[in-house]
């Protein structure tokens, strides 16, 4: 259990921690600490319903739906979609620039996924109850807290609801709004809501490039055409190639060979055989030096095969028919969120004050987009505690959700600005 707040203010503590000391001293501030404890259940039964809509990868469309109506109950301003399905709404400020506080839409699980939930007492159970229906849940909470509160920010807040972040997704909805200028132009830090628990701090994105290696060739019978190029064969060498490409231990790199299909039976020489392969590094020189390593293992092994075709085949003297291709499935930009940035002091500083130990992890969400533009990101919690991630037996517990809401509301708070 966190130790409690601390209130004194000794010479020792940073600018920061002292102004989430007084922050906090704020009588708003307080009043909005006391409706996260009265408004559990409505917690509750918001996350509930959020997590019986089914949202797929880039079928998100109901959820943002949803989303958008809970927005304009809390009379945000400006609340639309956009054309890829992000949600927006706003709290203005004093200022025209802004601070966003988001949480993606989307789960892993495809569509047809038995979405059944369940209640016992302070848990939640269901696929996606957690990830990411706790981050959506803190994302409503923050919303209307400052409504109830009447809390007048500084700079303007804006609250989003974002698609494709799972998956296939491929981060697509966070860099559509990072490509609008209004959005790129206006947000000064960007505060990611995503899962469970208040214990880490996502300040260093891992990158990550997906690939799909396509080998196509005649095929035929395993006998009577013996020696006619197997792309199966292919994929082999290239395996064995690129799996002798050296890994750095700083920084961290790794990749993997997660699926590999093709042929139809036994003594079937295959038309077809592919495999995906996932290349990772906090590093873009090095992950852009695995894909070349990729690139040159498959391109070996194809002209190997077809020497090898030839030498099995010596009286054939026609095209191997032999092809290839590499399509780029994924890719999230790696970056990394400097310990002096504004944003990085904000958050240690509310840790420091709520008696809150969290740790900098490594991780691949949202904020690898503005992260790897150079601005400044984190994706934090939305309190309480979660397991079973990605599996029908997602759990969610709202016990320590107080904590989270409270790190987020000072967080934010404190980046926007509270005018006196």
């Amino acid at each position: 259990m966190p130790s409690s707040p601390r209130h004194d203010t000794p010479p020792a503590w940073s600018s920061a921690e002292q102004e989430i000391v007084r922050l906090a001293e704020r009588a708003e501030v307080r009043s909005a600490y006391a409706w996260f404890g009265h408004h559990e259940a409505q917690l509750a039964d918001w996350q509930l319903e959020l997590s019986r809509i089914p949202a797929p990868p880039l079928g998100e469309a109901a959820r943002s739906s949803w989303l958008k109506q809970r927005f304009q109950e809390l009379y945000l301003e400006e609340t639309h979609c956009d054309e890829v399905g992000n949600v927006f709404g706003i709290l203005p400020g004093t200022s025209r620039q802004l601070v966003s506080l988001s949480a993606h839409l989307d789960t892993v699980f495809p569509a047809g996924t038995p979405l059944n939930f369940r209640q016992t007492g302070n848990r939640l159970y269901g696929p996606g109850v957690s990830d990411n229906g706790a981050g959506v849940t803190a994302l409503l909470a923050i919303a209307a807290v400052l409504r109830q509160a009447k809390i007048l920010p500084g700079d303007s807040i804006l609250f989003v609801g974002n698609v494709g972040e799972e998956g296939e997704g491929n981060l697509c909805g966070m860099r559509h709004i990072f490509s609008v200028p209004r959005w790129k132009d206006s947000i000064r830090y960007s505060v990611i809501l995503d899962g469970a628990g208040s214990d880490t701090i996502v300040a260093e994105a891992l990158g990550s490039r997906r690939f799909e290696v396509i080998v196509r060739g005649p095929g035929g019978h395993s006998w009577s055409d013996f020696g006619a190029p197997n792309p199966i064969l292919v994929l082999a060498r290239t395996l064995h190639g690129f799996a002798q490409t050296p890994l750095p231990s700083t920084p961290k790199t790794t990749f993997n060979v997660g699926v590999i299909r093709g042929g139809t039976s036994v003594n079937s020489i295959p038309e077809s055989a592919s495999m995906r392969v996932d290349i990772r590094s906090t590093s873009m020189t090095e992950m852009e030096r695995l894909e070349a390593a990729l690139r040159r293992a498959l391109e070996l092994a194809m002209e190997q095969e077809e020497r090898d075709a030839e030498r099995r085949q010596p009286s054939q003297r026609r095209s191997s028919g032999l092809s290839h291709e590499l399509i780029a499935i994924g890719n999230r930009p790696a970056g990394e969120l400097e310990p002096s940035t504004r944003l990085m002091k904000v958050i240690r500083a509310v840790d420091a004050y709520l008696g809150n130990p969290a740790q900098v992890q490594r991780a691949s969400t949202d904020a690898n987009i503005p992260l790897s533009l150079g601005r400044e990101a984190i994706a934090i919690g939305g309190g309480g505690a979660g397991g079973g991630a990605h599996t029908l037996q997602e759990w969610f517990d709202a016990s320590g959700r107080e904590l989270g809401l409270k790190r987020i509301l000072l967080t934010v708070l404190a980046l926007a600005g509270l005018p006196e």
